[in-house]
């Protein structure tokens, strides 16, 4: 199925923690938020991936 409103943006975080506490409380969450949330319909899913070595 070919999905022509879809877009990822992609984030290397260091950690998890980086992403889901350290930027969700700052004021550059709070600027990103004011900016963009209003566009959002629906709001975003946000996933989280690790890399994988050795398999």
């Amino acid at each position: 199925m070919k999905d022509d409103c879809k877009y990822i943006l992609l984030v290397n975080w260091q950690k998890l923690e980086n992403h889901t506490v350290d930027f969700r409380n700052s004021s550059a969450y709070l600027e990103w938020k004011k900016l963009l949330h209003h566009y959002y319909d629906p709001f975003p899913t946000v996933e989280h991936y690790t890399t994988v070595i050795g398999f």
